[in-house]
C-alpha cells in the first residue's frame, strides 16, 4: 500500500457518512463493486482546502456484472441503496456496458478498465469496504493528481476527446470551489 493510499483510507475512515455509504454499497454484494468519482475526488479536495465536505450531487457506484447489463438492474440497485440511505443520490452503473456510452467497440475487461476511460485522472479513483471491513482503493492512474489537486485528462480523453474534456471542466466550474486546482492538458 502506498503512502497516498494510506492517507486516503485515513480520510475516508474519518468520515462517518462516507463509511456508511460504502458499507451500504458493500451490502448489495455486486461483483467488482466500488464507489468513486466525486464521492472521493471532491471529498479529498475539500479536506485539502479545509472546506466542509458537501453532499455529492450523486454517489457513483460502479460494478462489473456481465450476466446482467440492463439499465433496469441499475435502477433496482439505486432503489435498494435508497432504502438503506434514502437521502443519498445514488447512481449505479454496470461498467460491463459503459463502453457503449464511450463509443467503443470493445467492452471493458473489469471495473478498473472502466475507470481508465473516465475523464480526469483525479476522478478515476474508487474505494470500497471489503468483506473484512477494510477499505480498498482502485486508482489506475495513482493518487498523485488527486492529492496534488491536478486536473488532467486520462489518456483516453487525450486521444481525440479533448473537446468533451474541456466542456466537462467548463460545466463543473471546479475552480470556483477549489481555486488552487491546477489544470493541465498535456
Amino acid at each position: 500500500m502506498t503512502p497516498l493510499e494510506t492517507r486516503l483510507i485515513d480520510l475516508l475512515q474519518g468520515d462517518a457518512w462516507r463509511m456508511d455509504a460504502m458499507r451500504a454499497v458493500h451490502r448489495l454484494g455486486l461483483p467488482d463493486c466500488w464507489t468513486g468519482a466525486g464521492f472521493i475526488r471532491s471529498f479529498v479536495w475539500d479536506r485539502l482546502d479545509g472546506l466542509p465536505p458537501l453532499t455529492p450531487e450523486d454517489v457513483d457506484v460502479i460494478y462489473f456484472d456481465p450476466a446482467d447489463i440492463s439499465e433496469e438492474s441499475e435502477k433496482q440497485h439505486d432503489a435498494r441503496l435508497g432504502a438503506l440511505m434514502p437521502d443519498v443520490p445514488w447512481s449505479c452503473k454496470n461498467q460491463t456496458r459503459m463502453h457503449l456510452k464511450a463509443g467503443l467497440q470493445k467492452p471493458y475487461a473489469d471495473t478498473g478498465d472502466g475507470l481508465r476511460h473516465w475523464t480526469e485522472t483525479a476522478t478515476a479513483v474508487a474505494a470500497r469496504v471489503n468483506d473484512a471491513g477494510a477499505i480498498e482503493i482502485l486508482a489506475p492512474f495513482g493518487l498523485d493528481d488527486l492529492f496534488d489537486k491536478i486536473v488532467r485528462p486520462t489518456p483516453f480523453f487525450k486521444g481525440g476527446r479533448m473537446a468533451q474534456y474541456r466542456a466537462r471542466l467548463a460545466a463543473k466550474k471546479w475552480q470556483q470551489r477549489w481555486p488552487s486546482l491546477v489544470f493541465i492538458e498535456d
